[in-house]
C-alpha cells in the first residue's frame, strides 16, 4: 500500500528551495450547506467504518445553522439545527460509543462545546447535552482519548485553549477545565496526537504551536512551525494528522492564504511537501477553513485514506467539503519529486 511504502523520510526530500505545490483532484463532494449566503461550511470530521468502509461518514459543520452528517457519496444523512457551530470533532470511545463535540459560538462571552452521540447504524446524531468551553468566542475544538478517558481542547478566538475532561458516564455529559494555556493572537485548528500526547494548534498570522497535553505540565508553548509565505501561509486555518506507526505520519495545515495544504513530517515538524486540490470532475478548493485526514481503506475511491477539505468557493453553490483520496496525495507529490 502507498502509505506504507513510502514513507515520511522519503517526502522529505520531495521538498526543494522553491517548495513546488503539488497538485490533485477531488473524487467526491458534498452537498452544499443550506446556508446560502457568505461564509458557512467550516470544519469536517471523519467517521470510518472498520467492517464496510464504504459507509463511512463525514460530519460537518455549517457555522451559521448547525450540523450536518454526509455519506461518501456526498449526500446528507442528517441534519443538527444548532445555530453558530464553528469546528467540530468526533472520537471513538468504545463501549461508549462515537463521539461528535463541536465548538458553540452563539454566545460569543462564554464559549460552549456541543456534545452528541453518533447513531452510526442510522448515521444520525443523537443529542447529550452541552458543557463549557471557557470564557470568550468559541472557535476551534479537537478531542483526545487518554486512560483517564475524554478531553476536549477548547480553542478560543482570542488565543486562550481550554482543556476540558468531560465525564460521559451520567445523564448529561459535565466538563471540567483542568487546566488552561494561550497564544498571543486569534488561534482556531488544532488537532491532538494521543500517541504522543500532543496538541497542536495553529495561531493563524504566526505558525503552529506544540503543547504537552499531560495536566500535571506546565502550559508552555513551542512554535514548530513558521508562516514563512514559502510552505505555510497565513491564515493557518484547520490542522489534520495522518498517523503512521507509533510517532511518524504527517501534520497536514490549511494554508489559506495561498489555498493550499502544507505538510510536516511527525514528529520532527520538517517541511516535507505541499498540494492543493484543483478543478477536476469536481470542483477544486479555495480559502480552506477545516481539513480531516484518515488512514485505512474506504472503499475502491479512498483505499489508502481519506482526506476531506471545506471548499470557501464552490461557486454558483453554496459552500461544501471536497473528498480526496490519500493516495492520489501521496503520489501526486511523488510525482513532483521526480519533476524537481
Amino acid at each position: 500500500m502507498l502509505l506504507s511504502v513510502w514513507s515520511a523520510a522519503a517526502l522529505a526530500a520531495a521538498a526543494s528551495p522553491s517548495v513546488p505545490t503539488a497538485e490533485v483532484t477531488a473524487r467526491g463532494e458534498t452537498a452544499p450547506v443550506a446556508t446560502a449566503q457568505g461564509d458557512a461550511a467550516d470544519d469536517p470530521a471523519i467517521w470510518r467504518n472498520p467492517a464496510r468502509p464504504g459507509e463511512s461518514l463525514i460530519v460537518g459543520t455549517d457555522k451559521k445553522a448547525g450540523l450536518y452528517v454526509y455519506g461518501l457519496d456526498g449526500k446528507v444523512r442528517d441534519f443538527a439545527a444548532a445555530g453558530r457551530l464553528n469546528n467540530v470533532d468526533l472520537i471513538d470511545m468504545g463501549a461508549v460509543g462515537v463521539i461528535v463535540v463541536a465548538s458553540d459560538r452563539n454566545d460569543e462571552a462564554q464559549a460552549k462545546l456541543q456534545v452528541w452521540w453518533l447513531d452510526t447504524a442510522a448515521a444520525k446524531l443523537r443529542p447529550l447535552g452541552a458543557v463549557t468551553g471557557g470564557a470568550g468566542e468559541a472557535y476551534g475544538v479537537c478531542l483526545l482519548r487518554d486512560a483517564a478517558g475524554l478531553t476536549a481542547f477548547s480553542v478560543l478566538k482570542h488565543g486562550a485553549i481550554a482543556q476540558v475532561r468531560i465525564a460521559l458516564d451520567g445523564a448529561a455529559p459535565a466538563g471540567r477545565i483542568v487546566r488552561t494555556m494561550q497564544l498571543p493572537t486569534q488561534t482556531e485548528g488544532c488537532v491532538a496526537d494521543p500517541r504522543t500526547g500532543t496538541l497542536y494548534v495553529g495561531e493563524e498570522d504566526r505558525g503552529i504551536w506544540a503543547f504537552d497535553t499531560r495536566e500535571d505540565r506546565p502550559a508552555e508553548a513551542t512554535l514548530v512551525a513558521t508562516v514563512d509565505r514559502a510552505h505555510l501561509f497565513d491564515d493557518v486555518e484547520g490542522l489534520a494528522l495522518m498517523p503512521v506507526g507509533r510517532t511518524g505520519g504527517w501534520l497536514i495545515a490549511s494554508s489559506q492564504g495561498d489555498n493550499a495544504y502544507a505538510l510536516f513530517e511527525l514528529p520532527s515538524m520538517k517541511p516535507v511537501g505541499r498540494f492543493r486540490v484543483v478543478a477536476g470532475r469536481f470542483g477544486g478548493t479555495e480559502e480552506t477553513d477545516g481539513i480531516a485526514v484518515m488512514p485505512g481503506s474506504f472503499g475502491k475511491d479512498y483505499p489508502a485514506g481519506l482526506f476531506v477539505a471545506q471548499d470557501g468557493h464552490n461557486q454558483p453553490a453554496p459552500q461544501n467539503f471536497k473528498l480526496v483520496s490519500w493516495r492520489d496525495v501521496l503520489a501526486a507529490l511523488r510525482k513532483g519529486r521526480a519533476r524537481h
